[in-house]
């Protein structure tokens, strides 16, 4: 198997996702061994989340998977890059295409994209 450096951050190192065809940043999550190992095994975005404390397959609720094209490493082993093909058209919880959907502009927060989805839709809140 291939070892990443989990030893930096407790346990988790930074998974940064990109769409494999657009390059666009889509989201950042973390991974611990297990999600590491099921993302290579399964071909799915598998992530370790903070706030539940568990596994988290990415689009397990939403129907908005994310099949893993390519990963890259860093040259630290401590930090991945996945390349994925995002089904159902949108990475983050608030429905929007790419969690980076707000941007800093002459000290103001925007709001530069419209959502793809209705979040209360799909998961009930």
């Amino acid at each position: 198997m291939i070892q990443l450096n989990f030893d930096k951050m407790g346990g988790l190192l930074p998974a940064v996702v990109q769409d494999y065809e657009t390059r666009q940043v889509l989201m950042v999550g973390f991974m611990n061994e297990a999600a590491w190992r099921l993302t290579l095994e399964t071909g799915r975005a598998t992530f370790f989340s903070r706030s539940r404390g568990a596994l988290w397959v990415k689009g397990k609720t939403s129907g908005h998977h994310q099949i893993v094209k390519e990963i890259r490493i860093d040259c630290d082993d401590d930090t991945v890059l996945l390349l994925v093909e995002q089904v159902g058209g949108a990475a983050c919880h608030t429905g929007h295409r790419s969690c980076f959907f707000k941007q800093i502009k002459d000290g103001a927060v925007r709001v530069v994209e419209s959502p793809v989805f209705d979040p209360k839709e799909v998961y009930g809140k």
